[in-house]
């Protein structure tokens, strides 16, 4: 019983958190216009300016998920955690904080969507499939393979404070997300892209669950994998057994 209250009450936490994340979050390219134009900016120079939006929206969410009992608002780092055996989930806690990231992103999606000026919403819309099915779906899958292995070792293996880690995830993110923008937008997280393809009545199809949900959760379990076997912790060795001294 107290598992699965538990377990709700991590549910709960992931979809205020999720709807936050994506409400934020999408965001990013606005404030990264209006900033790079207010302080003079361009070109690569701006790549700063988003950088440091991401790493202020981790800081923040992060101290929020603490306070929400460690919530999360993408999916792929819960399983993640899970198979490299780093958190205390079980099966009915994800599968009652799956559904509740996706319900707490579909929010997100449309409450931005109705709030952000007329002026930057050509800058919402999601993720969305560029190039044929296969690859796009591979590329979500590789690059959520490496998001997830470098959060893994930001987080876990890499000394520091909280702004380091913080800095590190930044551009991990920006610099995947750049690269995988010809191919799938990308989203990197499941939760996100399944609110904008609600937003855009594209949930329910086929390409979603392949490019955005299957794939992603089979690169982020071989992330958790490969981590385990690069930083397996060193087995105790056994005392030999203390022989008793000759009388």
């Amino acid at each position: 019983m107290a598992g699965a209250v538990g377990a709700v009450k991590a549910a709960i936490g992931d979809a205020i958190l999720t709807f936050m994340w994506v409400f934020c979050a999408s965001t990013i390219g606005a404030l990264t216009y209006f900033i790079s134009t207010w302080i003079g900016v361009q070109g690569p120079l701006t790549l700063v300016v988003t950088t440091s939006i991401v790493a202020t929206l981790v800081f923040i969410f992060t101290f929020i998920g603490e306070i929400l009992g460690g919530a999360s608002f993408n999916p792929t780092g819960t399983v993640a955690f899970y198979a490299a055996g780093l958190s205390r989930d079980s099966l009915l806690s994800m599968a009652l904080r799956f559904p509740a990231q996706a319900a707490g992103a579909v929010g997100g999606a449309i409450a931005i969507s109705e709030v952000m000026p007329s002026q930057y919403k050509h800058m919402l819309g999601g993720p969305s499939v560029k190039v044929d099915l296969h690859t796009a779906a591979m590329a979500e899958g590789v690059l959520t393979f490496l998001i997830s292995l470098a959060v893994l070792v930001i987080i876990v293996r890499i000394p520091g404070g909280i702004l380091v880690k913080t800095w590190l995830l930044a551009m991990a993110t920006v610099t995947l997300v750049i690269a995988g923008s010809t191919y799938t937008g990308p989203s990197m997280n499941p939760a996100n892209a399944f609110g904008w393809a609600y937003v855009n009545q594209r949930h329910n199809t086929w390409e979603q669950f392949y490019v955005y949900w299957i794939c992603p959760f089979i690169g982020a379990i071989v992330a958790a994998w490969v981590f385990k076997l690069l930083f397996a912790p060193p087995e105790k060795q056994k005392k030999a057994p203390k022989t008793r001294k000759a009388e």
